[in-house]
């Protein structure tokens, strides 16, 4: 089941004319960034296109890039804060030249977002020479952090190009707030005010904005960051030369989540208990601080065979797991399946392969099913192959590319009463006594324990095991084929 709307790209489901091989993750926990010294060129016309998705959405600013000599003298654009708001300004020496302030919602975990920021100071109309687009809508700036929409003066010089400064991007340079998610396809054109139809279209089927590949011309000083060459994540690709220094980023943050192919991560604005957790590496790791707490994914299925895996690098005392699926209703935070405890307003049992580090069966006791197995160990890969196309639904949990032998009924065992119409997340519920680290693989993992060069039939996702016959990554390409 893919959920595809207008308002965000989960994903193209066409595979022509423009494929998008990788993204970059950026990192706040692990300070994550690439930088550049500008170069004198071109301040007044220029345009920036990229695309980003967003994996953790909280109160904290989030700095997608950011041009400029000092606290006071810079481009900021987009700051991002939470779901409230995101604004685009231009300080020089503390002086406010421009301020865009946008309430249009970015916070959606599960979609990618497309951003072109197009200024052309030398154009006479004041709201001709500043423009945002957002999935290839001209936005218009609303008052809200700053009092009144401000466009630049007509031949105003901004930060962008400014000699002897710096871009950073996925981090402010003047500020240790760091951006967290992916970025993809970003795009600076010198010199040239440009379009969103430049770099996208909207697809005739589903209506979704998707990328467009861009043809012209990208200027003395334009780049193009594709993020293709795994060992050098800051190369340009415009045939200028203008590299990017990397800064805390190795190969391992090279991903394959893109806008036309998204994956499945975990979606921090569905959770249990989520204040427990710290959510990190690109939606796919958890670090246990307090308590117990629950996670899902962000794409449902109803149909189709899908395969997942994940390892817990280091934990201490005892520590009891559950990993399958769960079924979650449209609204966000309200569950089909609620049991009525303020604590689980959206756990129910029965849909999940329960393990512990020892041989006890201790278990939270409003569970009304489950499977067991003890013993497990840090280093261990689970891997669960959910079965959809069966009614009830089936699925097999194994540990190291086994079915545990002391568990019965693991192979094939039914999920619950959950039947074709009944849509369900991956789900990951964790009750330790002390500490753990959970990461999790959709097929994009960030962890070299989980990357095994495994893909599934199609070719999709990097996985430690070789996804069973028949069984796919939670990607949008296969949920187009068979969800």
């Amino acid at each position: 089941m893919a959920f595809l709307i207008e308002a965000a790209n989960r994903g193209s489901i066409s595979t022509e004319p423009y494929e998008i091989e990788n993204s970059l993750k950026f990192e706040s926990d692990n300070v994550e960034s690439l930088t550049k010294s500008q170069t004198a060129s071109n301040r007044k016309t220029w345009t920036i296109s990229f695309w980003f998705k967003r994996t953790k959405i909280n109160s904290a600013l989030q700095y997608v890039f950011e041009a400029g000599l000092s606290g006071s003298t810079l481009f900021s654009g987009p700051i991002i804060k939470g779901t409230e708001y995101w604004i685009i300004y231009d300080y020089i020496s503390g002086s406010r030249k421009l301020a865009f302030y946008s309430t249009a919602p970015l916070n959606d975990p599960s979609a990618w977002y497309h951003m072109v920021i197009a200024c052309d100071t030398t154009q006479s109309i004041a709201t001709d020479r500043f423009k945002i687009y957002l999935n290839g809508v001209n936005l218009t700036a609303i008052p809200g952090h700053f009092s009144t929409a401000q466009y630049p003066d007509q031949d105003y010089e901004s930060n962008i190009n400014w000699s002897s400064s710096s871009l950073s991007i996925g981090k402010a340079p003047t500020a240790s707030t760091n951006f967290n998610g992916y970025i993809s396809d970003f795009n600076f054109i010198d010199g040239l005010m440009k379009q969103a139809s430049d770099f996208g279209e909207f697809d005739s089927a589903s209506g979704i904005w998707k990328p467009k590949e861009y043809t012209g011309s990208y200027g003395n000083e334009g780049y193009f960051l594709n993020f293709q060459d795994s060992s050098n994540l800051g190369a340009d690709s415009s045939g200028n030369g203008n590299n990017f220094t990397q800064n805390n980023i190795t190969s391992i943050d090279q991903a394959t989540d893109t806008p036309t192919n998204t994956f499945c991560t975990i979606n921090n604005l569905v959770d249990q208990n989520f204040a427990t957790w710290s959510l990190t590496e690109g939606g796919t790791k958890g670090a246990y601080v307090a308590g117990y707490c629950g996670m899902v994914g962000t794409m449902a299925v109803s149909s189709g065979k899908w395969y997942w895996e994940g390892v817990t690098t280091s934990f201490s005392g005892t520590n009891y797991w559950q990993w399958g699926v769960i079924p979650i209703d449209a609204k966000q935070g309200n569950s089909v399946d609620s049991m009525g405890d303020a604590g689980t307003a959206w756990y129910s049992g029965d849909n999940a392969f329960y393990t512990s580090t020892s041989q006890s069966t201790n278990s939270p006791t409003y569970d009304t099913g489950y499977t067991s197995a003890g013993g497990y160990t840090a280093g261990d890969v689970w891997s669960i192959s959910l079965n959809c196309d069966v009614s009830p639904y089936e699925m097999t949990f194994r540990i190291n590319n086994s079915v545990p032998g002391t568990v019965a009924n693991n192979t094939n065992r039914s999920v619950g009463t959950y039947t074709s119409a009944r849509p369900v997340f991956p789900y990951i519920r964790l009750y330790p006594i002390a500490s753990a680290n959970t990461w999790h693989n959709f097929g994009n993992p960030f962890i070299a324990t989980l990357s095994g060069g495994n893909t599934d039939e199609n070719g999709y996702g990097d996985f430690k095991y070789t996804p069973p016959s028949g069984y796919y990554a939670l990607c949008s390409k296969n949920l187009a084929e068979f969800g």
